[in-house]
């Protein structure tokens, strides 16, 4: 059985290999965030739909969702925004501000690796980001009740949006 969906521009994108990836450090307080949801998805989806949990080493990330149709990523953010905000971006239709996933200890950070891999032409044909706007970072500290409601609704939305798409999958 082929699992599809067609996206604006009319490209059909098929969807055997869908991708989610949780990002984060869960011993720095809201940076675990994005590894909340992911292991929260991965409880509620068949073992069709990948579910990753990873630091957010931007050349691991790149190699993780080659290959892959729809991939959707999850991460603390740190723009400014009140906490418990919920930003989306559909990488395919506008960049990813650097600025909002600054606070990764790694050189090379989610946005950035989604700008490379634009460079490059090998964004996968459906990618989604989510950036959960965190309280704290600090060491040893568990999730914010602002980034944990979040968490809550992000997990609800990748669900809602993996049903939509390919009802057989949830």
């Amino acid at each position: 059985m082929r699992i599809g969906l067609w996206l604006r521009n009319t490209q059909y994108v098929n969807m055997n290999k869908t991708l989610v990836i949780g990002v984060g450090n869960t011993f720095r307080g809201d940076d675990g965030v994005g590894l909340i949801v992911a292991r929260r998805v991965r409880k509620a989806v068949p073992p069709e739909v990948t579910v990753l949990e990873q630091s957010g080493e931007g050349a691991a990330l790149m190699e993780a969702w080659q290959g892959a149709d729809v991939v959707i990523l999850v991460d603390a953010a740190s723009s400014g925004a009140e906490p418990g905000t919920i930003h989306r971006f559909e990488a395919q239709q506008q960049a990813i501000p650097s600025r909002f996933f600054h606070y990764s200890t790694h050189a090379f950070s989610v946005a950035e690796a989604v700008e490379m891999a634009r460079a490059l032409g090998s964004l996968p044909p459906r990618l989604l980001v989510y950036g959960i706007e965190g309280k704290s970072f600090a060491a040893g500290q568990e999730l914010s009740p602002e980034a944990a409601q979040a968490a809550d609704i992000v997990t609800a939305q990748i669900l809602a949006f993996l049903s939509d798409v390919a009802p057989s999958f949830v």
